[in-house]
């Protein structure tokens, strides 16, 4: 079983950085591309960014492209998503998650299979 655990959300004035951190149990850890989804109220669950094992590729969603960095530390079992330039339409709650595919960039929620309960960001004017 693994277990995904966010943390780093909280309030910040747009234009302001967050920090999100996701640890990650079991040791497989390494051999998995792991990824960044975001919820606001009443929409449906979004990429953010994905990241491959060794973290030599990365894929971000044009909204937030130039603005936030996925990075990994596998000897801490972590996945990081620095947010710069925050905008109040980035107020969402995030989410990490495993692929399923091994170390398989993906895009869409059903190509992952665990997830984490989701830490919340919100971005005031």
């Amino acid at each position: 079983q693994v277990q995904l655990v966010e943390s780093g959300g909280g309030l910040v004035q747009a234009g302001g950085s967050l920090r999100l951190s996701c640890a990650a149990s079991g040791r497989t850890f390494s051999s998995y591309a792991m990824g960044w989804f975001r919820q606001a109220p009443g929409k449906e669950r979004e990429f953010v960014a994905t990241i491959s094992w060794s973290g030599g590729s990365t894929y971000y969603a044009d909204s937030v492209k130039g603005r936030f960095t996925i990075s990994r530390d596998n000897a801490k079992n972590t996945v990081y998503l620095q947010m710069n330039s925050l905008k109040t339409e980035d107020t969402a709650v995030y989410y990490c998650a495993r692929s399923r595919r091994g170390d398989a960039l993906g895009l869409a929620t059903d190509q992952y299979d665990y997830w984490g309960q989701g830490t919340q960001v919100t971005v005031s004017p």
